[in-house]
Order: structure tokens, then C-alpha cells, then sequence
């Protein structure tokens, strides 16, 4: 890949957890972004401690040489009037727009288990009937359409325990909505997860693929929550993820197959665990060196 077509990223999510506060509740947005800037990471996503306000956070982050790279979107296509799904992410566009960000990454929640604490996410996702398939894939196609009016490109977040989780889902995302206005963010970590070839979606979709995340796992912690009954939340807590170059999967040929494609955009890591036991610094660093030693940069 050519250094000026790619940019590396990382997501707060190591330092402070959205969907279980209390995970990186001492860690502040300074604190998260500086040592971001310190790994050499040009930029990252939105954490539920960055600021509100579009100026302050651009601030902040252009003292650091740091830009945004995406957002996510919770979507609920299936369970809300599209007006209403409509509006918030109008708002999410506007605000991304007003940082300099170019992507947003969505991902329907409608029936989603992921933030269930105790249930099983093996067991217990949602499927989607004819109908809903219709309903989601039209409604990304419009949201799709909508993002272009504030110059960001919608890419959808395949993820445990949604109704788009494994690769026949995403083939049928993907060959039901409209080419030229949705887009895949492809995530190795949540492919690993549940099982799928992540190299197959990867090299199938590569040049539909709009934002990656470099997302590792432990398959010994991803064994236990599947013998175990365990949901997605205990699973992280237990330490299902972890950065590129300390889990199973080998970057070397995703980088190829991003490579041959010409990926343009964010390379950004993806590694949601507790930070009182996994240093979100030390291990941003470790990602980072990870990283240049196989496309050297």
C-alpha cells in the first residue's frame, strides 16, 4: 500500500468502553487521545468521552495531529419509523462533516444481543425474515444516499450479535442494497469470531470495502464463551480481543489482498479490552509496531 493512500487509526475503545462504562472510568479523553498521538497513530474514531462540541474536539485533536476517521451509527431500520432513524443520523452526519471525518459506519441494532450482558451470543441471534431483509437493505440504500449529502460514504459494520453477522449475511447486505451508496467496513476480528473466512469476505468485497478495522482475537477466550454460554460483553471482559500482533489471526495477507485492491482509507485498530489489565498504551504501541513491520509504515 502507498503511504499517501492510507492513513492508521485506532479506536478509544481500548482506553474507555462505550457499551460497559466502567471499563477505562479513570481514563479521560486527554489522557486517550494524547498517548494515541504518542503511538504514532494519525487519527481515530468517536468515543463516548469526546466532546460534544465539533470545534472543541477538532481542537483537540489538531494540536495532536489527530483527525477523525469514522463514527458508529446504531441504526433501527426494523423497530423505528425511518424518519426517525433518519434524523439522528442526519445529526451524526452534520457533526461528522464539521470535523473532517468521511465515513460513518453503521450497523443495525434493531434485535441485536451484543449489549446483553447474560445472553449467550452464540445462541441467540436474531434472523431476519424476507420482509426485514427488504426493509434493511432499502433503508441503508437511503441512508446511503443521505450521507453523500455531506460528503461522508456510509459503510456497514458487520458485528456479533446483530442480524449481520456471518458472511451469508453480509453477501445478502450487500447484494441487496445499492452499490454506489453503501459500502463495507470490514472488521477481521468479528469474522474470526463467529467462525467465518475472513480472507473469502475480504477478498470478495475489496473493492466495495470503505474503512477496515484491525481487529485481533484470543480463540481460547472465543472457545470458552462458546462452550461456556457466554454473552459478547463477558466475552471482552474475559479478553476475546486484543490488537493486531498479540492475537491468532496473520495481517500479513489482508494487507496483501488490501493491497492488490488499492485500498484507499483507514487502517484502524480495533481492540475493545479492560485497560486495567490491558494497558491501552502499551498495547497501541505494540499494534503500531506491528503494523510497519509488514507494510512499512
Amino acid at each position: 500500500m502507498k503511504r499517501k493512500d492510507v492513513k492508521i487509526g485506532i479506536a478509544p475503545i481500548a482506553w474507555t468502553n462505550d457499551d460497559m462504562p466502567d471499563l477505562g472510568a479513570e481514563n479521560t479523553f486527554f489522557q486517550c487521545v494524547s498517548e494515541m498521538a504518542l503511538a504514532g497513530y494519525e487519527g481515530s474514531e468517536i468515543g463516548n468521552k469526546y466532546p460534544t462540541d465539533p470545534s472543541v474536539l477538532k481542537d483537540a485533536l489538531d494540536v495532536r495531529g489527530l483527525k477523525i476517521a469514522n463514527s458508529w451509527f446504531s441504526s433501527f431500520i426494523l423497530t423505528k419509523p425511518f424518519c426517525d432513524v433518519e434524523k439522528e443520523f442526519r445529526e451524526k452526519c452534520a457533526f461528522l462533516q464539521a470535523v473532517g471525518a468521511e465515513r460513518i459506519g453503521v450497523s443495525e441494532q434493531s434485535y441485536s444481543i451484543q449489549g446483553q450482558f447474560d445472553t449467550p451470543v452464540f445462541d441467540n441471534k436474531y434472523i431476519m425474515n424476507e420482509s426485514e431483509w427488504g426493509r434493511l437493505c432499502d433503508g441503508l440504500s437511503l441512508l446511503g444516499k443521505i450521507a453523500e449529502e455531506y460528503g461522508i460514504t456510509l459503510t456497514y459494520h458487520h458485528h456479533m450479535g446483530t442480524v449481520v453477522q456471518t458472511a451469508e449475511e453480509i453477501d445478502r447486505m450487500m447484494d441487496g442494497t445499492d452499490k454506489e451508496k453503501v459500502f463495507l467496513l470490514f472488521d477481521s476480528g468479528h469474522l474470526a469470531y463467529c467462525g467465518e473466512d475472513y480472507l473469502a469476505v475480504l477478498k470478495k468485497y475489496a473493492d466495495r470495502i470503505k474503512h477496515v478495522h484491525l481487529k485481533d482475537i484470543r480463540p481460547e477466550i472465543v472457545k470458552k464463551v462458546k462452550e461456556e454460554k457466554l454473552s459478547f460483553l463477558q466475552g471482552v471482559r474475559l479478553g476475546t480481543f486484543t490488537v493486531p500482533g498479540d492475537g491468532s489471526i496473520d495481517f500479513k495477507p489482508v494487507f496483501e489482498i488490501l493491497d492488490k485492491a488499492g485500498y484507499k482509507g483507514w487502517l484502524l485498530v480495533e481492540a475493545e479490552q479492560d485497560p486495567a489489565i490491558a494497558d491501552p498504551f502499551k498495547y497501541a504501541v505494540k499494534a503500531r509496531n506491528y503494523i510497519k513491520s509488514l507494510i512499512g509504515f
